[in-house]
């Protein structure tokens, strides 16, 4: 019997090990009711597979616990693929805007780590991103701060795309971003 229980186990973390989870934001919502107050909880998690894909969400539930498993398993479903140069960094800097987030993300030389604030750096520690600077100018909302990370990431393309949209051979584009 212990053996099942053992072996159940195992299975569970290699599944997640696959997945890194990180807890960025945990929001108490109050409402006013005749007895009182009751109490709700928001969370917002960052999930990726250090290899080039994250994703992101927000889930609400009575009990913080609760409300974090929703959020990581949101999370898991959306989970996208980011092009990363090296597998360590991105392939050009980036600008991004959601709602009064503002983002700016740029590509850092090897041995760099990851210069960034909390939200953005759990962002990119799940994605696999080793070598990056960033920075978050208006707001410190981490839920418009990460949507605006998002988007930042997606508008990068990668030499390959460009090769393919341009018909041109990929030594071609990456000859030219040197000059």
């Amino acid at each position: 019997m212990e053996n099942i229980v053992e072996k159940k186990e195992d299975i569970k973390d290699k599944k997640k090990d696959d997945i890194v989870e990180k807890l960025v934001h945990i929001n108490r919502i109050t409402k006013v009711v005749k007895g009182g107050r009751r109490f709700g909880f928001s969370a917002l998690v960052v999930v990726g597979d250090q290899a080039g894909k994250v994703g992101i969400a927000h889930a609400k539930a009575k009990q913080v616990p609760d409300a974090i498993k929703k959020a990581n398993e949101i999370a898991r479903r959306n989970l996208i693929h980011i092009p990363l140069r090296e597998g360590r960094t991105i392939h050009h800097d980036v600008k991004a805007k959601d709602g009064s987030g503002k983002i700016i993300l740029r590509a850092a030389a090897k041995g760099t780590g990851i210069i960034a604030g909390g939200p953005i750096r759990a962002v990119c520690e799940v994605l696999g991103v080793k070598d990056i600077v960033a920075k978050s100018i208006g707001t410190s909302n981490a839920h418009n701060v990460v949507r605006a990370t998002m988007k930042a990431l997606l508008k990068q393309n990668s030499p390959k795309y460009l090769s393919t949209i341009r018909n041109k051979k990929i030594s071609e584009i990456i000859e030219k971003r040197g000059s």
